[in-house]
């Protein structure tokens, strides 16, 4: 029987989510890409009807949206079952798992291969990830080349010699078949380099029965010409079921060449790349090899960009898919590569804290690789380019297997939401045939969020508050007001290359500071690139992309190389009456060496479009100036400065220590997400940026909504009463110029005590393992695992307390009052007096008593409490029980080691209290 609880928490969000809008106090309707989808990793493909069909039940009434499957290594033990990829069985399987979702409203979406990234059986060595080589080398007497420069090991492209002025000559065709090189150097001042590739040997990571093989290569359009055959042949079949979208992991090919580099270098840069083997070999006149270096990175991220990838996305558009990619590790402009898909997907990593057994909200939440400025490339992308959906891979290690709780999980969650993420993927679930021990199958670098561990009972309530949130957050529009270029040629001047989640540090010097800056000032910004701001026009002053959204300005920050087409669209932008800021100096020279001298001129015809500085207007400036060009102005100088002059009102909300914010619009007004990641409550007036006459609090941890007190400056600013506990968050919905009626929102917090609920508790466990301990009777509330108790110390799953209870006299019971749990751990659910009164996965563990609910005598409390799993692992491993069956990587711990718990020490569980009644003030 279905646990009758979980379908009333269901009940009511698909009653909130159920139809349109109605009112301003209602939630937007929610599709299943509202709700949290997750990783579905397929262990050796080994899947079938009966054991998917359970397991896509479970899910839905978990409250998730759908899943992403991952082909990928098997368990030991169940060979037998696996089926090979894209075999006539395993798109029968798959096609199932499309329907079967369906038909219980769960989407699927599809990695194009097993593991990560693309490669697999249909890839040769000559197709897969190329090397480039390029050696100097000092020929012996008899003229012969090293064995690791000649063919076979070495695919040669050119061999030319070096002399004095830069005088080279061209020797590959003088190479002959056993590796001789018939040619004498005049003098000692000319050197004889060597330029080939070879296969880096990469193969697809983590690969599943049936996709083993070599990774493509990333740079190569035949590669993909070659890949994408096999999927045809499949997906193209009559009665095949196709997923949502297919899916790009984040790039983790080792290459940086391909076959016809040289061609394409050519033809896009204007100069042979043969002819500077030196500068490509790191020698030589600094300036020369840094500009080169830019040339190699550019042509890398052009292959990726215009050849390579959009014949992925165009198969998938042609079969009706979408596509999700992450772009963050790759050799090119991450907004670009990011923007080719309809979903860009960004991912957090890590641990924030040093201890990965302690998974909690405190100061560690933004440590680790934790970054909203990394996430927001993708989030802008999407919103430059027009994309609805900004999805994240989330909970990767985000502490230590089976320690992790809902409360940091959340709090993740909310870091992406404030970048700009509005479709969450857990990392993840496994599929577990049901007669899999526990466990389960699992993944080695996932939050284990799967029915097999305990908290899953109470997943309902954490996938009720994303789907409210997203559900908010996938409606309207973005409303930020500045556009921020990437300047990403200087990143590869640098020699910045492969920038990922981990390297954060990689943006300093580049926008770092900038978006740093604009971040903590509370200015709404979006990342934008050289390709991206070509489409840009003008309209009333705004940067408007083809579709509608726009931004009030575009920053530059310090910028020393740009394309001269570049600096000409900012000044077409700001002559059509755009503002434009450089936060440094304007530009002063061109990126790369080809056509090095008539760029150079063409920058400084751009530069000449712009008429003499005035000073700033700004009664207290000394740092910015200005330039009338057209309808429009450049600015030069202080960011808060070019920012105030322009009319662009910062969110002084953010002044407040670890309160964020995002914003987007409606028809009639702007939705604020508010969270506050400080350690203490904000209580407190906060004055908004936007114009609103009224607003309603939407908490979407509960579904309640209200009107809320709304007050204005005398300069005309709104201004609205926020309560927020520390990790919590809300949305404000404001309205610019109506005034909104409905049920008012009240804030309260606890006041003092009423009474103390002492006891004695009746303890019953209901439901876990390894064993179910015996009931308890206690005077005292403490961990179930204290004192000689092997079994309370093993068990992990859920136990109810149960306290019966008088009222002290005149105690307001016609009035809200607070019952405050204290210390929880982990998750809990209550009842009192038979009415629910919500399900609490983080601090506070306080729930609102609403009128009437309690009764001056017999009062009855019942606490359901499900724990984490780790003292069921600890116990696993003390007992040396085999249970990490796994082909491959088997299970590792959060440091890449070989997994084992038996170290660990007993994780309080249970309800420790203090349990209080309070008066609400």
């Amino acid at each position: 029987m279905k646990n009758t609880c979980i379908n009333v928490i269901l009940a009511l969000v698909a009653l909130t989510c159920s139809s349109a809008l109605a009112g301003p106090l209602d939630w937007p309707k929610a599709t299943n890409e509202c709700r949290p989808w997750a990783y579905h990793w397929w262990l050796g493909n080994a899947v079938d009807r009966e054991n998917l069909a359970r397991e896509l039940q479970r899910y839905h009434e978990g409250g998730l949206g759908g899943i992403h499957v991952v082909p990928i290594y098997g368990a030991k033990g169940a060979e037998a079952r696996y089926l090979d990829f894209l075999s006539p069985a395993w798109l029968d399987a798959f096609t199932f798992a499309v329907e079967e979702g369906r038909r219980r409203g769960l989407g699927v979406d599809l990695t194009t291969g097993t593991g990560w990234c693309f490669g697999g059986p249909q890839i040769t060595p000559a197709l897969g990830c190329r090397m480039k080589v390029v050696r100097r080398l000092t020929l012996p007497p008899d003229g012969k080349l090293p064995a690791e420069l000649r063919p076979p090991r070495l695919a040669v492209q050119a061999i030319i010699a070096f002399g004095p002025r830069r005088k080279h000559v061209d020797l590959t065709k003088l190479l002959k078949p056993d590796g001789t090189l018939d040619w004498t150097k005049p003098d000692e001042h000319w050197s004889v380099y060597v330029l080939g590739h070879r296969f880096t040997g990469r193969q697809v990571k983590r690969a599943a029965p049936g996709g083993a093989g070599s990774m493509l290569n990333s740079f190569c359009t035949d590669a993909m010409r070659a890949y994408l055959p096999r999927f045809t042949a499949a997906f193209d079949t009559p009665g095949v079921a196709r997923p949502r979208a297919m899916y790009h992991d984040s790039f983790e090919y080792d290459g940086d060449w391909s076959p016809d580099f040289p061609a394409q270098f050519a033809r896009r840069r204007g100069y042979r790349i043969q002819d500077e083997l030196p500068a490509l070999a790191g020698q030589g006149d600094a300036d020369r090899v840094a500009r080169v270096r830019c040339d190699v990175s550019e042509t890398l991220s052009d292959l990726m960009i215009d050849q390579v990838f959009p014949q992925w996305v165009d198969w998938c558009h042609a079969r009706g898919m979408k596509t999700r990619n992450q772009a963050h590790g790759a050799p090119a402009n991450w907004l670009d590569f990011y923007a080719l898909a309809d979903i860009p997907e960004t991912e957090m990593f890590g641990h924030g804290g040093p201890d990965p057994l302690v998974s909690r909200f405190d100061e560690h939440l933004g440590g680790a690789d934790r970054d909203l400025l990394i996430a927001k490339f993708a989030s802008s992308a999407a919103h430059v380019a027009g994309r609805p959906l900004v999805s994240a891979e989330t909970g990767t290690w985000l502490a230590e297997h089976f320690c992790e709780t809902f409360e940091e999980l959340k709090c993740e969650v909310d870091l992406f939401l404030l970048s700009g993420v509005n479709h969450i993927f857990y990392h993840g679930c496994v599929y577990s045939p049901d007669d899999a021990a526990w466990p389960g199958w699992l993944f080695y670098a996932s939050t284990q969020m799967n029915p097999r561990n305990p908290l899953w009972r109470e997943a309902p309530a954490l996938n009720a508050y994303v789907t409210r949130c997203q559900s908010i957050l996938q409606w309207g529009k973005p409303d930020n007001d500045v556009l921020l270029y990437w300047p990403i040629h200087d990143a590869w001047t640098r020699g910045v290359r492969n920038m990922s989640v981990h390297n954060k540090a990689a943006l300093k010097g580049l926008l770092g500071e900038t978006a740093r800056a604009l971040w903590a000032r509370g200015y709404g910004f979006d990342y934008i690139s050289d390709r991206l701001l070509e489409p840009m026009k003008v309209v009333d002053g705004r940067i408007e992309r083809p579709g509608g959204d726009s931004w009030r300005a575009v920053v530059v920050p310090e910028c020393r190389q740009m394309p001269p087409a570049t600096l000409a669209r900012l000044l077409d932008l700001a002559e059509h009456g755009a503002t434009v800021v450089f936060t440094q100096d304007l530009p002063h020279d061109v990126p790369g060496l080809g056509r090095l001298d008539a760029r150079r001129a063409e920058l400084e015809k751009q530069l000449a479009r712009l008429p003499r500085l005035e000073s700033s207007k700004a009664a207290d400036s000394t740092s910015l100036r200005q330039i009338s060009l057209g309808k429009g102005r450049v600015l030069i100088g202080s960011l808060d400065e070019a920012l105030g002059s322009a009319g662009i009102q910062r969110e002084t909300l953010v002044d407040r220590p670890g309160v964020k914010f995002i914003r987007r619009k409606h028809d009639t007004g702007r939705h604020y997400f508010l969270v506050n990641h400080a350690l203490k409550p904000l209580d407190d007036w906060i004055r908004l940026a936007t114009p609103a006459q009224s607003a309603v609090v939407l908490d979407p941890m509960t579904g309640r909504s209200g009107v809320v007190a709304l007050r204005h400056t005398p300069d005309g600013a709104a201004e609205v009463h926020i309560r927020l506990e520390p990790g919590h968050s809300i949305f404000l919905r404001t309205f610019e110029r109506d005034r909104t009626e409905g049920r008012p929102w009240r804030w309260s917090k606890p006041g003092p005590v009423v009474t103390t609920l002492e006891g004695p508790w009746r303890l019953d466990f209901l439901k876990g393992g390894p064993t179910l301990p015996k009931p308890r009777r206690l005077n005292r509330l403490e961990s179930w695992t204290a004192g000689d108790n092997p079994d309370g110390q093993s068990f992990a799953g859920t136990a109810r307390y149960v306290v019966e209870f008088d009222l002290p006299a005149q105690t307001p019971v016609a009035s809200s009052l607070f019952l405050d749990l204290g210390q929880v751990k982990h998750v809990c659910r209550v009842r009192l007096n038979g009415r629910n009164l919500g399900t609490r996965f983080m601090h506070p563990y306080r729930l609102t008593v609403p009128p009437g609910t309690l009764h001056t005598k017999a009062n009855r409390l019942e606490i359901d409490v499900t724990n984490l799993a780790a003292n069921r692992i600890r116990d696993l491993d003390r007992r040396k029980v085999t249970w990490k069956t796994f082909h491959d990587a088997n299970l590792l711990n959060i440091r890449y080691r070989p997994f084992d718990a038996s170290t660990w020490p007993l994780f309080p569980s249970g309800l420790l209290g203090p349990v209080q009644i309070r008066r609400a003030e």
